[in-house]
């Protein structure tokens, strides 16, 4: 029959791998035609075969002319199965190929797109800005319209106007401050960055030691810094606990008179422990007699050196002095010069000043004088032309002598007028010249007090550095005192850590526990919600102020009462004319 199996008994065919292959296609087609023909016999025949045998199963070239398989025969269960699975897996990598290739066209598809809608969202973001300007625009010719159809004045849109600039300059003004001070944060911190990459770049170029050493002396400064910090934090604390107990000291009589009873306790017991120190020290009368006598001696020797000492200093510090005046008189010799010439001039100029008054008076009366002179001349003048109009004839040497006398009187005149402007021009003159030299003593009697000042601060340097037993006696102290402050200090330091790692253990701890916190997580949430209805509070309370803006009817009232006067008057004045 048509579904017949079997082996050839010839063995392989001599036509080779096209032969196979053909029969190969030939079974599979026929293995997926009648797949479902197979008994369950011969399916338990193929599974015992792969699990009884161990070697290996040769695949026989099957021929056209295939009989029916025998009961022993259990090879063609094995190669008619290996044959379906490969043209199943053959199969399925054929649906995975298209499968990938459609895959393939729709991540193409998508990425084509994907670019499509970036570039149409670009897009729309530029049509976005543009319609919200034709918007604007759009809003600004309806107002306009509106303006138009209710016959606003121009005075009202001037007034609209001026409101609505008001308040974006006021906007302004307080956002313009803020973008400023954002603006120099920002040049600072580049600033800032700039010298750190600056000192960076210095810190890599220098040497290993250098290096080491650096890093050194920053972690003591660091480490100095916290130290200074927590000193800080700790002399604040005491001082508000001084504040809290003299507060506390000042609003109680009691805890005053306490105080004052300790201090005068303190005193005391200074002054018993001074007294019995020099009861100690002090011996027989011979011995005390003695060792005031060797204490005395010692102070004169220590005084005769101190003196000597004093007086060779004020030698060399009369000698500096001395060079210095000399410095200065060099210095300062045109100086000199300059001040003896205006000295002079102050002297020409006291003495101006002392007859400055009788000079005026004489000068004034000399005025008066001429001025009389000038009237008279100008009376006989006026009488003369008189006299000339009702005398026919005049002779010529009265002329002659008339106009000398008045050619005298003229040069008189102007002799006064330039005596007294060379005067007021002299008198401004020195003037300015004491105001100089007024200027220059000003100025020396700085340098005077400059130098005597100098000379002062030289004198107490040498007194405070002549005593060096003191000065080392005083150090000594200092020194100890800081010493003492130090190990008070470190002890004080050291308590205080530990305070603040308690402290800070506990603040992580309410610090999670704050945060493990429904109620915390709730409120937090609910001041974010509450920002947002705030936001949208104002929002809506610039919305609602400009809407009435908009609709505010009071201008359309105040233009309909002018025109309802004006046609009134109108109408009035036309009764008046159809009476008349």
């Amino acid at each position: 029959s048509s579904r017949g199996w079997g082996r050839e008994t010839e063995g392989p065919s001599t036509n080779g791998r096209a032969g196979k292959v053909g029969v190969v296609k030939q079974a599979g087609a026929r293995c997926l035609e009648g797949e479902d023909r197979f008994t369950e016999l011969g399916r338990s025949k193929a599974v015992e075969g792969f699990e009884g045998e161990d070697q290996d199963l040769e695949l026989y070239p099957l021929s056209d002319g295939i009989a029916e398989p025998g009961a022993g025969d259990r090879t063609w269960v094995t190669e008619f199965w290996m044959i379906c699975s490969l043209w199943r897996e053959e199969a399925k990598i054929n649906e995975l190929t298209t499968e990938v290739s459609k895959l393939q066209k729709e991540i193409d598809m998508f990425n084509q797109e994907n670019s499509v809608y970036l570039s149409y969202e670009k897009r729309a973001e530029a049509l976005a800005v543009e319609i919200k300007d034709f918007q604007g625009q759009l809003a600004d010719y309806n107002m306009l319209v509106d303006k138009l159809n209710t016959n606003t004045d121009m005075e009202e849109v001037m007034n609209d106007f001026n409101i609505v600039n008001y308040k974006l300059i006021l906007t302004l003004s307080l956002t313009f401050p803020v973008c400023r001070k954002e603006d120099l944060i920002r040049v600072i911190d580049e600033e800032i960055e700039k010298e750190k990459q600056a000192a960076d770049t210095i810190i890599k170029n220098m040497s290993e030691d250098k290096q080491a050493k650096y890093m050194k002396m920053k972690s003591t400064n660091e480490h100095l810094l916290h130290e200074l910090d927590a000193r800080q934090q700790e002399l604040d604390g005491l001082n508000t606990k001084k504040e809290a107990l003299e507060t506390d000291i000042a609003h109680s009589q009691v805890k005053q008179e306490a105080v004052v009873l300790y201090e005068k306790l303190n005193e005391l017991e200074s002054h018993r422990d001074q007294i019995i120190s020099e009861d100690k020290s002090m011996g027989s009368p011979q011995e005390e007699r003695e060792r005031l006598l060797k204490q005395s001696k010692a102070e004169m020797v220590d005084l005769y050196y101190r003196l000597t000492e004093m007086r060779e200093k004020i030698n060399q510090v009369t000698e500096e002095i001395r060079h210095l005046d000399l410095d200065l008189e060099e210095h300062q010799g045109e100086r000199n010069q300059k001040y003896k010439e205006l000295k002079k001039r102050e002297e020409t100029m006291d003495a101006f000043l002392d007859t400055y008054e009788e000079t005026k008076t004489q000068e004034f009366e000399r005025k008066v004088q001429l001025e009389a002179s000038i009237v008279a001349l100008l009376e006989h003048m006026s009488r003369n032309m008189n006299r000339m109009k009702q005398i026919s004839s005049i002779t010529a040497n009265e002329l002659k002598s008339m106009q000398e006398d008045l050619n005298f009187k003229e040069t008189e005149m102007q002799k006064s007028q330039n005596t007294a402007k060379s005067l007021t021009d002299e008198s401004h003159r020195l003037q300015q010249d004491l105001q100089k030299v007024e200027q220059l003593e000003n100025k020396i009697n700085t340098e005077l007090n400059s130098l005597k000042e100098k000379i002062d601060q030289m004198t107490d340097a040498l007194e405070t550095y002549s005593n060096l037993d003191g000065l080392k006696a005083t150090g000594e102290d200092r020194k100890k005192k800081l010493q003492e402050e130090r190990v008070t200090l470190t002890k004080r330091r050291d308590t205080f850590r530990k305070v603040m790692q308690q402290l800070s253990k506990q603040y992580e701890a309410l610090k999670v526990q704050l945060q493990e916190n429904e109620t915390h997580a709730q409120l937090t949430n609910l001041e974010r919600k509450w920002q947002h209805h705030e936001q949208n509070n104002f929002v809506m309370k610039e919305f609602i102020a400009t809407k009435g803006m908009e609709s505010d009817y009071r201008p359309i009232v105040k233009n309909v009462t002018k025109q309802l006067a004006e046609y009134n008057k109108v109408l009035q004045e036309g009764l008046q004319n159809s009476r008349n």
